[in-house]
C-alpha cells in the first residue's frame, strides 16, 4: 500500500489504524446468560417490553424484546463483566438494574422485574434532540481504537440525532488537531522522504514540505468532507454502526457508506459530502505539490484511493474495530 493510500484510510477517515491484525486469543471462558420477566407492580405480565443490556465496550450492548409471557433472555454474555440492564415499556417508568457480574456458565434469573406505572415520559421528552446530539459527540470524541487511535466518526448509538453546524465543525477540528493525526503525518512524511516523492528537495527542508503536504491533504479532507459540505448539504458525516442482522446486510451497509449518507432529516441519501470532500482535498494538492506531480490524474487517482479506503475502513468498523474501540459508557 502506498503512503497516500495509507493516508486516505487513516487521516481522511480517522478511524482505520495501520497494520491492525486480529488478536489471537487463547481458550475463551464459558459464556453466561441472563433471563428475566417484565411485570407491573401487581405481578401482571408486560409482553413487548424492551430490554437493553450494556457493558464497558460497544460489543457488550444487546437488545431483547419480552415475549408474550413477558420473558426475555440474553445468551453468550461475558463472565466477570459488569453489565447494567434497562427495561422500558410504554406507560411505565424505566427500570434500571444494579451492577450484574456473571460467573462462567451462569444463567442468572432476575425473576419478576416490577415496572411502575409512571409519568417519566415527561422527563424523557425534556431531553432535546440537540442535547442528545451534543452528548453523542462528547462520547464520540473519546472513542479510540486500542485506547490510542482516534475513532471519532463512528456512532454506536442507534438513536439518531442530527448534528448542528457547530457540532460538525467541532468534530472536524478535534479530529484534525489530534496528536495522533500529527504523528501519522510525520510517519507518512518519512516514508515519502525515503521514496523521494513528491518531488520536493532533499534534506530537512524536503521533509518539512512533505510533512506539510501530507497533513494538508488529510486535514482538508476532514474539514471539507466532515464539516463544510455536511453543513451546506445538511448531511451527517458519521458512520452509523449497524451491528445487527446478517453478515451480508452488515457488509452492504458498510460498503455503501462512502456513497450513502444520512441526511439531517434522518433519511438516507447520496453522500455528496464524502465524495465531494475526497475530490476537493485531492484537487487542492495541485496548489502545493511540485509542478511535476500535479495534474488531473493526481486529483482523480487520489480521490479514488480515498473512497476505496473509506469502504475498507467501514468494513473494519462493522466487523473488527468495534471490538477494540474504547470510550466512556453511554448514559442514555
Amino acid at each position: 500500500m502506498s503512503s497516500k493510500q495509507a493516508l486516505s484510510i487513516l487521516l481522511l477517515s480517522l478511524s482505520a489504524p495501520f497494520g491492525i491484525a486480529q488478536q489471537v486469543s487463547g481458550p475463551q471462558p464459558q459464556s453466561a446468560g441472563i433471563v428475566g420477566t417484565a411485570t407491573d407492580t401487581d405481578g401482571g405480565l408486560i409482553p413487548g417490553a424492551t430490554v437493553t443490556i450494556d457493558g464497558p465496550t460497544p460489543e457488550d450492548h444487546h437488545t431483547a424484546i419480552a415475549d408474550a409471557s413477558g420473558v426475555f433472555t440474553f445468551t453468550d454474555l461475558h463472565p466477570a463483566v459488569a453489565y447494567h440492564l434497562m427495561v422500558t415499556a410504554k406507560g411505565f417508568a424505566a427500570w434500571n438494574s444494579p451492577e450484574e457480574i456473571l460467573t462462567p456458565g451462569e444463567e442468572r434469573d432476575l425473576k419478576n422485574i416490577p415496572l411502575a406505572v409512571g409519568v417519566v415520559e415527561t422527563s424523557v421528552s425534556a431531553i432535546t434532540i440537540e442535547q442528545l446530539a451534543t452528548e453523542q459527540v462528547k462520547i464520540d470524541e473519546k472513542q479510540r481504537v486500542f485506547g490510542v487511535i482516534p475513532n471519532f466518526y463512528v456512532e454506536y448509538d442507534h438513536q439518531f440525532a442530527p448534528l448542528s453546524t457547530k457540532l460538525k465543525y467541532q468534530l472536524a477540528f478535534k479530529a484534525s488537531t489530534d496528536a495522533f493525526t500529527f504523528a501519522a503525518a510525520a510517519f507518512l512524511a518519512g516514508i515519502d522522504q525515503a521514496a523521494d516523492t513528491p518531488a520536493y528537495v532533499e534534506g530537512a527542508k524536503g521533509y518539512g514540505q512533505r510533512f506539510g503536504a501530507v497533513y494538508a491533504q488529510g486535514a482538508s479532507g476532514i474539514l471539507i468532507g466532515g464539516a463544510i459540505l455536511p453543513s451546506l448539504l445538511h448531511q451527517d458525516p458519521r458512520y452509523f454502526y449497524q451491528g445487527t442482522g446478517t453478515k451480508k446486510s452488515r457488509a452492504l451497509h458498510a460498503a455503501s457508506a462512502p456513497f450513502i449518507a444520512r441526511g439531517d432529516n434522518g433519511r438516507w441519501q447520496f453522500n455528496y459530502s464524502s465524495i465531494g470532500g475526497d475530490l476537493a482535498s485531492s484537487a487542492l494538492t495541485n496548489i502545493y505539490y511540485p509542478p511535476t506531480n500535479r495534474g488531473a490524474g493526481l486529483v482523480f487517482g487520489n480521490a479514488a484511493v480515498a473512497t476505496g479506503g473509506r469502504v475498507a475502513n467501514a468494513l473494519l468498523q462493522e466487523f473488527v474495530l468495534h471490538k477494540v474501540t474504547h470510550g466512556p459508557k453511554r448514559s442514555f
